[in-house]
């Protein structure tokens, strides 16, 4: 820290500190002029010393100077000298041809010697190279011996084949025959490396990791060899060469590229992909698996890491290598299964099989960047698009099918339908098209994710509506021909809709239990949509069931048509009712017997229901009606309808439906001043219909246009004073039509 500077005030001020003070003045300066006198004598003494040792560095900078500049003189002139020897050396050109006549003697003798011993040195290398390539994954003792043998005849064949460049042809042809066996053998040492170089990791899993360092050793070595030969190459091509470097320049020229180090990579490539080949063809009609046999991938990189890494110099960077082409193997392979098609399951299992690929590589620590590129593109996700589209494509193929088989059937009808456990009426294909939406659901579930469900529950949907319409159309269009062309149509209409209705009951049994098992397994984000979907297909098949049981009724009325247009004529008082009666106890004998029994109940209501409009249509539409005989069969019919229904129905449930067949009754056998009252009671249930009234009035023979006239009025006058509106809830007789009189004249000519 800096001393506080002080001023020349405060430094007198420190000494006169009282007026007595100015006595000691004089003192006071010859003690300072002896300390400046002290401070100036030192400041001299170091100036004098940093300037000596300034002059001093200056002296020997100079001299420094002086000396690099003659070496630098010197240098110049040694290789002046040494860069034309011709003018330096008189005798240079003798000495230079002298030279090169004895590096032709001693070429000469190398070759007459490597010729000579050529041949013993080739079988002794065969047998050691056929000794260690018999036993691939062996301890490969020859390797460098042999290498090194076969590196110095090589040298020496190249050299003399590139010098018998300008030789005649007949010498060229007699070497490449000498060098035949030679040139065989390197072959066959070349394909043994590069077949280690296929089995590094299996060598290494034999005991014998030394073998794959003595392999890299001799990579090592081509590799350097090749460097040479190129970089020579390049500067002959570059400048001027001095003898000895054109000498080696000829060596370079001679020697062979061998490109060792990338062959190697290459092998160690097509090795990895060849085993995953080899997988994948063992389990060609299995993929599931394959992917279960993938699980090699780890066991091999973690050998790889621990054992093989160590035995490759750390420029091949091998551990990457093996990462990288084990990661675009497997990319190859999997995509090869995605284009082969397989079963829905499979890609589930492959999405799933790469979530955990892609965990694992993380726990044994590789960089994401080595594993390029991503699997599928990046794309694994479109897996379960694709899985879901081959639900869709198996539900859509497999129903397609189906339908084929079961429409021909029905059309053909040649067979009755089967019958199951319970005796009732079914068809196969029902049973196997609801399997087969169990098995496409649960493949849904497997996918975990309930987006797919949700998608996979639209499709089935969309499905088993197109089912219910086709065959509703089907069964409109079999009981068209049924009606109008009846001689060319199959006999068994009644049975196969029986059968078709009870199905329909068992498809939405399914369907419910479907979406009570898989709603709690989803989020509400898709529950809602499942649940919609499945109601909406529930609804469907009950729709269609009870089209079906329409259809039924409507083939008994076709059948009771003659019966009923008989009604209220002549021919009507002898009782033809009971026709209508024991037709329709026929048909629901048979109902009965191979349907449903909650299908029967609603057939039974419906067919209650049409019976009473048809009867009623019948009495308002018919012709005059003979009272008192009229009312006598008509309350004969009710008897007899009542007996008929009440078998299958308990009376409680019957009467309040029979009721207006009692009411109309009424009216009927009412007075002319009493109809309002009976009237009244049918109003109160069913509304005015005032047409209808007016219709059985003018039908009743006992009344006159002018009493049906005043009956009218005194019920509209009722209706009126009453104010006697439609019921809430329409009733039977909102079916019924009235026709007009040229309605009625045409339908009885």
């Amino acid at each position: 820290m800096a001393a506080p500077t002080i001023s020349a005030a405060q430094a007198v001020g420190e000494y006169l500190q009282s007026p007595d003070d100015l006595a000691k003045v004089a003192a006071f300066r010859k003690k300072l002029e002896k300390e400046k006198a002290s401070i100036d004598a030192r400041l001299r003494s170091g100036v004098k010393e940093q300037l000596d040792a300034t002059r001093d560095g200056l002296r020997k900078l100079f001299g420094t100077r002086n000396n690099v500049q003659t070496i630098k003189d010197e240098m110049e002139t040694v290789d002046r000298m040494c860069s034309d020897p011709q003018y330096v050396v008189s005798t240079f050109d003798q000495i230079s041809r002298v030279s090169m006549v004895h590096r032709n003697f001693e070429q000469t003798e190398e070759m007459v010697n490597n010729l000579l011993e050529m041949n013993s040195k080739l079988e002794l290398l065969e047998r050691m190279l056929a000794e260690d390539s018999n036993d691939i994954l062996g301890p490969a003792p020859h390797l460098l011996r042999i290498h090194f043998q076969l590196n110095r005849l090589e040298a020496f064949r190249n050299q003399t084949m590139h010098q018998a460049k300008k030789s005649s042809a007949d010498t060229r042809n007699t070497l490449t025959r000498w060098f035949e066996q030679l040139t065989s053998l390197i072959e066959a040492f070349d394909q043994y490396v590069l077949e280690l170089a296929r089995n590094i990791l299996p060598i290494v899993r034999a005991g014998n990791p030394d073998v794959i360092v003595r392999l890299m050793k001799v990579v090592e070595m081509e590799a350097r060899e090749d460097e040479k030969a190129i970089a020579i190459k390049l500067v002959k091509k570059a400048g001027k060469m001095d003898a000895a470097s054109k000498f080696r320049s000829m060596q370079a020229n001679a020697r062979v590229i061998k490109h060792y180090r990338s062959k190697v990579i290459k092998c160690i490539t097509d090795s990895i992909q060849a085993k995953f080949d080899e997988v994948y063809a063992a389990n060609e009609r299995n993929p599931t698996g394959f992917l279960d046999d993938l699980v090699f991938i780890y066991k091999d990189l973690i050998r790889i890491e621990s054992d093989v890494v160590p035995c490759f110099p750390p420029s091949y960077d091998i551990w990457q290598t093996y990462v990288r082409e084990y990661h675009k193997a497997l990319n190859k392979s999997i995509t090869r299964l995605v284009k082969s098609e397989p079963e829905a399951s499979v890609l589930l299992t492959l999405h799933a099989w790469i979530k955990e690929y892609k965990k694992s590589m993380r726990e044994l620590g590789i960089a994401p960047e080595w594993l390029e590129p991503p699997l599928l593109e990046g794309k694994e996700q479109s897996l379960i698009e694709d899985y879901l589209q081959l639900i869709i494509k198996k539900l859509d193929e497999w129903s397609e099918n189906l339908m084929k088989t079961e429409v021909a059937a029905f059309t053909a009808r040649e067979e009755p339908p089967e019958v199951n456990s319970d005796g009732l009426y079914t068809t196969s294909g029902t049973v196997i098209f609801l399997d087969m939406v169990n098995q496409q659901v649960d493949l849904a579930l497997d996918s975990g994710q309930g987006l797919v469900l949700s998608r996979a529950i639209e499709e089935v949907n969309r499905v088993m509506r197109s089912i219910q319409d086709r065959w509703v159309k089907l069964v409109d269009t079999e009981y068209k021909k049924y009606t109008e062309k009846p001689e060319e149509t199959p006999g068994g209409l009644v049975e196969y809709c029986i059968a078709l209705a009870n199905d329909q009951i068992k498809s939405a049994d399914f369907t419910e239990a479907l979406s009570a098992r898989i709603e709690p397994l989803v989020s509400e984000k898709y529950r809602v949509t499942i649940h919609d979907k499945l109601n909406d297909a529930l609804d469907g098949y009950l729709d269609v069931a009870k089209k079906y049981t329409q259809t039924l009724i409507n083939i008994i009325f076709h059948d009771l048509k003659p019966a009923i247009k008989q009604l209220f004529g002549p021919t009507w008082y002898d009782g033809t009712h009971a026709q209508i009666i024991e037709t329709m106890r026929d048909y629901l004998s048979d109902y009965q017997a191979y349907l449903n029994e909650s299908l029967f109940e609603v057939l039974l209501e419906d067919l209650l229901d049409t019976y009473l409009v048809t009867y009623l249509t019948a009495i308002a539409n018919g012709p005059k009606l003979n009272m008192p005989a009229a009312a006598d069969r008509i309350r004969k019919d009710i008897d007899e309808a009542y007996k008929f229904f009440g078998t299958y129905k308990k009376m409680k449930e019957l009467e309040p439906q029979m009721e207006v067949l009692d009411q109309v009754l009424s009216m009927l056998e009412a007075s002319k001043s009493l109809v309002f009252l009976s009237y009244y009671a049918f109003a109160k249930v069913h509304g005015p219909c005032i047409s209808f009234v007016e219709a059985l009035m003018k039908a009743r023979s006992d009344l006159d246009r002018s009493a049906v006239s005043d009956v009218m009025d005194s019920i509209k006058r009722k209706v009126k004073d009453d104010n006697i509106t439609d019921p809430p809830e329409p009733t039977i007789m909102k079916k019924i039509v009235i026709q007009s009189a040229l309605s009625r004249f045409l339908v009885r000519t």
